[in-house]
């Protein structure tokens, strides 16, 4: 199938988001002189304005910078951890046999704003409070609500009317917003106002700090002013990979950005150049599970096990996994390997050589479904991806980061930065980055036909899900359709552009004229802008 839409070209900057309130955000940073790092903060503070369902102050973070100074990759992990409360015996003692999916027992520290502070002071070139001018006034003065956030308030209705404080922002008049009418979040406006006056500190051992801290404990929450004040983002080695002359960079574990490398080590040994459209559907499709049984048994936080990534990177291994995919018949869900020994994506770019693939997120649609007291501040619910089987490698623990969905990609050629990338989606965010990459190095897409391409997603997209369904979108030929089902695939074809295959963006260095090339997803309300 064939696009012919190469993207949008910029010589001194390019941001890419899901709102275009956002990106001209980011955009208008870098005009000032920021850089692309500047430019992210400012554009993910603007989308927990205008995208208060997907991202927020009350989530985590996950970010890889090519820092241009320095001449490398770096990767920050901003992700929070469970309360100091949160054992296991207590939550079977309130009667719980899973983790709760949502409610104040499924929150966990935010770690987005620790993230936000930590990109400033190492690679930014801007303070806080003048990054976050955009988001302020947008939370003050209001903005028309987009027919997404309509759309998710509309089906979390329940969710919202169960908390007063979450019903009086995002139920106005005891209902959804109309698409359009304006959204004013005088609260949020006052947080992020006290935060650009008193820094990450006041997120964390200040006002902010104290008033969530209240707000849990009167709701019967783990969350405590100990609890904030003990995190802290960290900066961390990424993991890479090659792939087609690419060197693929991801976040390492608590991420699961490993089950993106995992998948294209064993795609490296097929002919997904020649292959035919369901050939090579089916051998990603495959590849993922092979890469999500690893992901499920191995990775959890490495301050709590051990995770051994080297071998689950090693290229032998991948042969070895490569092995167990047949070319005409569906894995039924395989064991993990035999060892020796809702979100938003944003990337940015800017002229001096600095570029970001930035993820943040509250795990589901409004995360846990409760704003912290007068802060306007909606926590997370990423505790909810926790297990409370003791055996299990992301058993919960106090203090302990659960698996962590959130996986922004970056990629460097000959050690310079060419693509940056990323999706929401949660256990769809490796799958849809295995279509982009593919459809890039192995199909010679551009950027924005790469994310334009037919997207599919294997596994379950929230609890009750068939695990081994495999939902398309009807955009794929019927006779692709056919040759899956006929391998054993159980498929399901949505609609053409499935807005639950993820929002991604992506900025890629064009190779003869050097411009660097934004493109977002159709799928939303996305925008790419270049200067």
């Amino acid at each position: 199938m064939s696009y012919h839409r190469p993207g949008i070209l910029g010589r001194h900057g390019v941001v890419a988001s899901p709102h275009p309130l956002a990106t001209l955000a980011g955009i208008q940073i870098l005009q000032q002189g920021g850089n692309a790092v500047d430019a992210a903060v400012a554009t993910n503070a603007v989308l927990a304005v205008v995208h208060p369902h997907m991202c927020g102050l009350g989530g985590d973070l996950f970010a890889l910078i090519y820092h241009a100074k320095e001449r490398r990759v770096l990767a920050l992990n901003a992700s929070g951890a469970a309360p100091k409360a949160a054992t296991l015996e207590r939550y079977r003692e309130a009667g719980h046999t899973e983790m709760p999916f949502r409610g104040l027992w499924a929150a966990t520290v935010p770690g987005a704003v620790d993230g936000w502070a930590a990109a400033l002071t190492r690679c930014g070139g801007m303070d806080l409070k003048d990054v976050l001018r955009p988001a302020i006034h947008l939370a003050e003065t209001g903005f028309p609500t987009p027919p997404e956030l309509v759309r998710a308030a509309e089906v979390e209705r329940s969710l919202l009317e169960a908390t007063p404080e979450t019903a009086r922002v995002y139920l106005p008049g005891g209902r959804p917003a109309r698409p359009g009418e304006i959204l004013v979040q005088s609260d949020l406006a006052r947080s992020l106002s006290t935060l650009a006056e008193g820094g990450r500190e006041a997120f964390y051992a200040g006002p902010i700090a104290a008033e969530i801290a209240r707000a849990s404990q009167a709701k019967g929450g783990l969350l405590t002013a100990e609890d904030l004040a003990g995190s802290h983002a960290e900066w961390v080695a990424p993991l890479s990979v090659p792939y087609r002359g690419l060197r693929v960079f991801q976040c390492p574990p608590n991420s699961q950005g490993i089950a993106t490398l995992m998948a294209l080590q064993i795609l490296a040994g097929f002919d997904l150049a020649g292959a035919s459209e369901a050939d090579r559907l089916h051998l990603m499709v495959e590849a993922k599970k092979l890469a999500f049984a690893d992901r499920d048994h191995f990775v959890s936080d490495p301050r709590f096990v051990s995770v051994p990534v080297d071998r689950l990177l090693d290229p032998q291994y991948a042969d070895a996994r490569r092995r167990l995919i047949s070319p005409d018949r569906a894995m039924a869900a395989p064991s993990e390997g035999q060892l020796d020994g809702d979100t938003i994506c944003l990337c940015t770019a800017d002229g001096q050589g600095n570029w970001v693939a930035w993820i943040q997120s509250l795990y589901s649609t409004f995360g846990s479904g409760v704003v912290a007291g007068t802060t306007g501040i909606l926590l997370q619910n990423r505790g909810a991806y926790f297990s409370l089987d003791p055996e299990h490698v992301n058993r919960l623990a106090p203090g302990k980061r659960t698996l962590h969905t959130l996986t922004p990609l970056l990629a460097t050629r000959e050690d310079q930065p060419v693509l940056a990338t990323g999706t929401r989606g949660a256990d769809g965010q490796p799958q849809t980055l295995l279509t982009i990459v593919t459809g890039l190095m192995d199909r010679g897409l551009p950027i924005q036909d790469a994310l334009d391409a037919p997207r599919w997603v294997h596994g379950r997209r929230v609890r009750g899900d068939d695990p081994q369904s495999l939902r398309i979108e009807a955009r794929f030929a019927p006779e692709v359709v056919s040759a899956l089902a006929a391998r054993g695939h159980r498929v399901t074809v949505t609609v053409p552009f499935d807005f639950n295959m993820g929002f991604a963006q992506g900025i890629l260095r064009d190779p003869e004229s050097e411009c660097m090339v934004g493109a977002a997803d159709p799928r939303g309300d996305c925008l790419a802008l270049a200067i």
